[in-house]
């Protein structure tokens, strides 16, 4: 496995539960590093500016308490996430105060980052990079980033369209850093397999949605227990990058969401959460594939914990299919 020492004995289970607009603020982030697993949230979820370093003050003052306090507990580091697109004026900004306040992990999207991979690296920061390809893969990886989120087919919001058992083992090929796997994964088989085909942690968010400490509407959390894959729809209409959304949210909105046409590039923007009057992710809700798996929206303390005894048996019941002489070697290899 390819961690950072960051997260060698910090997780309780390989995961990292992924930024959502609007949904992941402090509560959130901070219930599940507290639970043992990386929490994350947009800096553009911060609003106005300054708020940013109210909140991550906030999460790391929390966080370093409640360590003090239960120095057994495995407490997760925390992650910002930077949207490195023309249309989002603050990224300066919110670079430099993730860079005074010293944020452990950086998770870029879109564009390849390299002066938040200079900053980041200049207090030991990770940076921590999203890819539908190859191609994207590769220019992240040859400016420096300390690992790649392969976001496969079936991921909530932007979601690439080539499957993990592709975009997993080709790029294990070559790259050497933390290679994180998001795509419908919602329970800790998918977690297990996640790992089984060569990731280093799983990359978790419409399941932390219907959770208690989302900041999301109950209408939200009710639909994704409600409804499952074949309710949602890919379509580049809201931001202008192809995404996941759950079909009941689209035609709520006075769409059809069998019909949708196709976006005005040139009008993209992320700091605001769409090109056109209805937005993602306020009006239209964006959902992994995964959702046939969610049941409840119970505290985040409940859910790992859960997701934990999910992966355990996963992983043991894999070990039960192995070979007799396989299972002996990797009892070796391990000792």
């Amino acid at each position: 496995m390819a961690l950072p020492d960051i997260l060698k004995n910090s997780l309780e289970i390989p995961v990292i539960g992924s930024p959502l607009f609007i949904v992941s603020g402090p509560e959130l982030v901070i219930a599940q590093c507290k639970a043992g697993i990386v929490g994350s949230f947009p800096a553009l979820n911060a609003r106005p500016a300054h708020v940013l370093e109210e909140w991550i003050t906030r999460i790391k003052g929390e966080l370093g308490e409640y360590q003090a306090k239960h120095p057994e507990k495995k407490v997760a580091p925390f992650a910002v996430n930077q949207i490195c697109h023309a249309s989002n004026d603050r990224l300066a900004h919110d670079i430099d105060v993730c860079t005074k306040l010293e944020v452990p992990i950086i998770i870029t999207s879109l564009r390849p980052p390299a002066e938040v991979i200079d900053a980041a690296h200049s207090y030991g920061g990770k940076v921590f990079h999203d890819v539908i390809n190859v191609k994207h893969a590769k220019k992240a990886a040859e400016q420096g980033v300390d690992g790649l989120i392969l976001v496969c087919a079936g991921a909530g919001g932007h979601a690439g369209t080539l499957s993990p058992f592709a975009l997993v083992r080709e790029v294990k090929q070559w790259f050497k850093g933390t290679v994180i796997l998001s795509g419908a994964l919602s329970d800790g088989w998918g977690i297990a397999g996640a790992l089984a085909m060569g990731a280093d942690l799983a990359y978790m968010g419409t399941r932390f949605v219907a959770t208690a400490e989302a900041n999301a509407e109950q209408a939200y959390k009710d639909h994704l227990i409600q409804y499952a894959a074949d309710d949602i729809v890919y379509t580049n209409l809201f931001t202008g990058v192809h995404g996941n959304y759950l079909a009941p949210s689209v035609a709520a909105a006075g769409l059809d969401p069998n019909n949708l046409p196709e976006a005005d590039k040139s009008k993209m923007n992320f700091g605001s959460g769409g090109n056109m009057k209805q937005k993602a992710w306020k009006d239209i809700w964006g959902s992994g594939q995964g959702i046939g798996q969610i049941t409840d929206a119970p505290p985040v303390a409940e859910l790992i914990d859960r997701l934990k005894r999910e992966y355990v048996q996963a992983c043991r019941e894999f070990a039960e299919r192995m070979p007799a002489e396989a299972l002996t070697a990797s009892r070796a290899a391990a000792e």
